[in-house]
This record gives C-alpha cells, sequence and structure tokens, in this order.
C-alpha cells in the first residue's frame, strides 16, 4: 500500500512537472511568436509610416508609370512653375493640436474673389507638387494654399497621417484662411492620399466658408490601400503582417489603420464631393471610387476618366477633367 502510494506521488510530481515544462514551452513559443510580430510590426510601420525613412523600395518594385504620385508626370521639376510659386507665394504656417508647426505655400489672387482652394499632395509628397493645378486654380481666379502635411516638405513631424491626422490639420488651415478672410469660400482638392485627407476631413464639422471638395484617386481606408500594396508588392497576407503593423502604428502614432477610412468619414459629409478616378488605376484600385461614392451621403458626382492611371486622369483628359471640375464648382462656389 504504502509502495503504491508513493507511485502515485512519484506519477503527480512528474504530471505537474510535465504541465510545468509544457506551459514553460508554450509561453516561450508565445514569446517568440509576440516579440517576432513585434519586429515584423515595426518594420512595416517604419517602412509605411515612419516619415524619416525612404520608402523607396515601395515604388521601386513596380515600375509601372502609375505606381505612385510621384513616378506620375507630376514628378518631374517644372522649372517654370516652381518659380511661378516661388515668385507669388509665401510661407505660411500654423500650429497643430500636438506641438507640431506645419508649414505651406500661399499664393492670393489679386481678383479677391474670396474664392480660395487648399490643395493636398500624396503620399510620399509635398505641396510644390501640386503646382500644376496651383496655376489652373489660380487662372479660374482662386487664392491657392498649397500645404505641407505632417512629415512632409517643410513641415515638422515624424509619422505620416494617412489623411486621418491630417483631417485635423486641415481644420487649421480652413481656419487660418478664414481669419484672414471671413467671406472666403473655399475648396478642398486632394490626389491620393490627398484625396483621401480631403474625404476625411469632410467628415468633420466644417464652417460654412468651405463650399465644396474635390478627390482624386483617393482610398477607402488605409487598412485597405495597405493590404493591397502588401500584397502587390511583397506577396504578404494582411494577417500579420498589416495587423502588426496596425498595432504598432496605434502605439507610436496614436491612430489605427482602419480609423483612417474615406468611407466612414464622407458618411458624415455634407459638402458637396466630386469624385474622380482613372480606371486604369491599379495603386489604388479604381473598385474603391465605387465605395467611397456610394457611402457619401452629400451632394456628389462621379467622374471616370477611361484609359487613365494612378493620378493620371488630369493628364489623360484635361479638357474633360477640368471642364468637370470648373462645372462642379459652378454650382456650389
Amino acid at each position: 500500500m504504502k509502495s503504491e502510494n508513493k507511485h502515485k506521488k512519484r506519477i503527480g510530481r512528474i504530471s505537474a512537472q510535465s504541465v510545468k515544462t509544457t506551459l514553460l514551452v508554450l509561453f516561450s513559443m508565445l514569446g517568440v511568436i509576440l516579440i517576432s510580430l513585434g519586429f515584423v510590426g515595426d518594420y512595416f510601420y517604419n517602412l509605411t509610416i515612419n516619415a524619416d525613412v525612404d520608402r523607396g523600395i515601395l515604388f521601386k518594385k513596380n515600375q509601372k508609370s502609375d505606381i505612385s504620385p510621384e513616378a506620375s508626370e507630376q514628378s518631374h521639376i517644372d522649372v517654370k512653375l516652381l518659380s511661378w510659386i516661388a515668385e507669388k507665394s509665401r510661407n505660411e504656417y500654423i500650429d497643430t493640436d500636438d506641438g507640431l508647426r506645419l508649414h505651406g505655400y500661399e499664393i492670393e489672387n489679386p481678383e479677391n474673389s474670396h474664392r480660395w482652394v487648399i490643395l493636398v499632395h500624396g503620399y510620399n509628397s509635398q505641396g510644390l507638387k501640386m503646382k500644376t493645378e496651383a496655376e489652373i486654380f489660380y487662372n479660374m481666379g482662386y487664392s491657392v494654399l498649397l500645404p505641407d502635411l505632417r512629415g512632409c516638405g517643410e513641415s515638422q513631424g515624424s509619422v505620416i497621417g494617412m489623411g486621418w491626422l491630417d483631417r485635423l490639420d486641415m481644420l487649421r488651415w480652413i481656419e487660418h484662411i478664414v481669419q484672414k478672410d471671413s467671406d472666403a469660400r473655399i475648396v478642398l482638392y486632394g490626389v491620393s492620399m490627398g484625396g483621401a485627407t480631403v474625404m476625411m476631413t469632410t467628415g468633420e464639422q466644417l464652417p460654412s466658408n468651405v463650399k465644396a471638395a474635390i478627390e482624386d484617386c483617393g482610398y477607402t481606408s488605409a487598412k485597405e490601400e495597405f493590404e493591397q500594396q502588401f500584397k502587390e508588392f511583397f506577396g504578404l497576407p494582411s494577417f500579420p503582417v498589416i495587423t502588426s503593423a496596425d498595432a504598432v502604428c496605434f502605439f507610436r502614432a496614436g491612430y489605427t489603420f482602419e480609423q483612417a477610412s474615406s468611407v466612414e468619414q464622407v458618411k458624415k459629409s455634407v459638402t458637396p464631393t466630386l469624385f474622380i478616378h482613372g480606371d486604369e488605376d491599379t495603386f489604388v484600385p479604381f473598385e474603391m471610387l465605387d465605395k467611397v461614392y456610394a457611402s457619401a451621403n452629400c451632394p456628389k458626382e462621379k467622374l471616370v476618366i477611361n484609359g487613365a492611371g494612378h493620378v493620371g486622369s488630369s493628364s489623360k483628359n484635361p479638357k474633360l477633367y477640368w471642364s468637370t471640375v470648373e462645372n462642379f464648382l459652378a454650382k456650389y462656389v
């Protein structure tokens, strides 16, 4: 009997030790997995959101002309237009709610029509890349503001806002214009990430001075856009790559990719909006146009440019593009 009890105790000790060993192995494996995901998330966070990191790899893996705003015809340096901006503009600055100093180029039109347009650039870009649009709107009689989004151009910031952080900065730029011109009639215009920024801005409570918005090839959400790009360039799934990068973004930048949603913001918009997209856009897939357009509860119009890639609509068919823009704005501005 005693021998049997000793045997049972021995088995109990072995079983308990086995359980402890198994738990230790499991927790060790879990720790390794979490650490690995942390490294993966941190790498892709830096590649996509860290403003201080060179993200040329995102644009070098695919040499198609519509790969990014910077690979479009807007990317070349037009010395004549740059000198025009240098001659006519002045540097303006705003302070953000989180303590950043943001820069913009402001060009007041001598017509003094009280019409203003804020031109919002795309991902990995800067305000000067909107130089062509600046001249076109100026010739329409608009005063022009070309902000450098946070982390871009001459603006401060260590993270790219993907439109979500930028929407609040846009409120400051709108306030900046209204303070100097209380009768200002403001148009918001943006391409790619700038288009998403414009859509996200319209979901906020805006002053009555904002009369209309134009978004060109903006994405549905940062999450869906990154899912598309990671699959395209790296062949990587959303889980766990996007999930881990999203977690890092939340802790380091203060927002999630899913939060940065144009779809959710335009649901709340009351600002008349023109939605533009090229039907051969693969960088921000053409299908995203229908999603944002269907979600918008504001007065809205849609323009599809046949044969246009990413940020290529205005050059593919400039006559249709700009006549549609002018006709749309004539109704509201």
